[in-house]
């Protein structure tokens, strides 16, 4: 499985609106200005998460983008899937055979655990790392990586 820019940009923007926003708007050219990602793809990519119910749209003069729930209840999961959809690495239809899907040879074929076992492990690790985990862990990075007298630093 590869993830596509829209996963791995997604991804970045909603950590950053958790990061730099919060309970305030934050726009999308200041997202795009941070993460280095065009404006017209992050539009894309906000309107896939918008309707997914993962931003909230925020109009007016301050307005811009808000989390649509608190960052500990939003998964890297939940971001992945509203933007690149399902997450299994192999859609064996094998494992359908439950939803009245499967295959010829599905009643002797023992790959289909493997596959099953795959995917399960791939949807466990991405819902159980939570988008609040990612914006302490880029705030330590950030923290870490400061260098006295540099443009980053708050004086």
């Amino acid at each position: 499985m590869k993830l596509s820019t829209k996963g791995r940009y997604g991804l970045r923007a909603m950590i950053d609106l958790v990061q730099y926003g919060g309970e305030e708007p934050v726009s999308i050219a200041s997202i795009a200005a941070r993460q280095h990602i065009s404006e017209s793809y992050l539009e894309q990519l906000i309107a896939r998460l918008r309707r997914a119910g993962l931003v909230i749209s925020v109009r007016g003069a301050c307005g811009g983008y808000v989390p649509g729930r608190k960052a500990e209840e939003i998964s890297v999961g939940d971001v992945l899937r509203a933007l690149e959809g399902n997450l299994d690495l192999v859609e064996c239809p094998g494992l359908m055979e439950e939803e009245g899907g499967g295959c010829d040879g599905a009643d002797v074929c023992v790959t289909k655990y493997v596959w099953k076992r795959i995917n399960e492990s791939i949807n466990r690790t991405v819902d159980e790392i939570k988008i609040s985990d990612l914006v302490k862990e880029s705030r330590e990075v950030q923290s870490r990586n400061r260098i006295p007298g540099s443009c980053c630093e708050k004086k």
